[in-house]
């Protein structure tokens, strides 16, 4: 992959698919640009990595420019680059809420489009991302520099745009749904006297391989689920717990209450 990628915004989410990225793409071949100038110089530095002041030219400089700003200012963003992209451009959009179409409107025809949802964990190259683009208007090489990118800090999927906002209620907003499940369950282990240092190492190890187990072993999660719960064991005592206060409609809960939001920032 020769052609250079560059990022306009720089926050959380763009962070960690930067440094993702950089354990597998040259870091020469990456630049950005940030409102906040200090801010910038100083993530430049301390990536080593070129920070451009303005929007404008370091959408010039790329091929593929990854918009990473928020969804409040990201119109805004789009009419100050829209005059220097080309159809050589392939612009990606990681923004909630905002179509291809929308996208199209602001800037007519003048680059290609691709739409995703990573997730947070692409800092230690373990992201899921949903990825959505219209097939026809690239060249093979194109596709597979599109997916290089995803892939150099993850896993990630072609999806029908459609299921947008059922990727950001799957994996784009749930690791924030882990986090508490982890904190939750490690408190309960400090309550009972173990260290929170041991309890946040033990829950965390004790999430990840579970979810290995499903990816790896391809079983229904209630199969594996079935084969830790004892016959009047511990395991099933606390799983009836668990149902008893609404563990499972807790999830299904937050799943619509965050795809019922995306949907209402998709009409604004």
């Amino acid at each position: 992959m020769k052609e250079k990628i560059g990022f306009i915004g720089m926050g959380n989410m763009a962070s960690a698919m930067l440094k993702g990225m950089m354990t597998a793409i040259p870091k020469e071949q990456i630049v950005f640009s940030r409102k906040n100038r200090e801010k910038g110089i100083a993530f430049a530095e301390e990536q080593d990595i070129v920070f451009i002041e303005s929007n404008q030219e370091c959408a010039k400089q790329v091929k593929y420019l990854i918009l990473a700003v928020k969804p409040q200012v990201f119109l805004e963003v789009l009419k100050e680059i829209k005059q220097v992209l080309t159809k050589e451009h392939i612009l990606i959009s990681i923004a909630a809420g905002i179509t291809i179409e929308d996208i199209k409107r602001e800037i007519g025809q003048s680059c290609r489009i691709v739409r995703a949802m990573p997730n947070t964990p692409a800092l230690l190259q373990e992201a899921m991302t949903g990825v959505c683009y219209q097939g026809e208007l690239f060249t093979q090489e194109e596709k597979e520099n599109i997916h290089r990118i995803f892939e150099s800090f993850g896993k990630m999927k072609v999806i029908k745009e459609e299921l947008m906002n059922v990727v950001i209620c799957a994996s784009g907003s749930s690791p924030a749904y882990v986090y508490l499940f982890i904190e939750a369950l490690a408190d309960g282990a400090v309550k009972y006297g173990m260290s929170r240092e041991m309890a946040y190492e033990m829950v965390a190890q004790t999430v990840l391989g579970a979810a290995k187990m499903v990816l790896e072993t391809k079983e229904h999660p209630a199969v594996l689920k079935d084969k830790v719960c004892s016959p009047k064991g511990t395991t099933i005592a606390g799983v009836t717990a668990l149902e008893e206060f609404g563990f499972r409609n807790a999830i299904l809960k937050a799943t619509e209450e965050c795809y019922e939001r995306a949907e209402q920032m998709n009409k604004k």
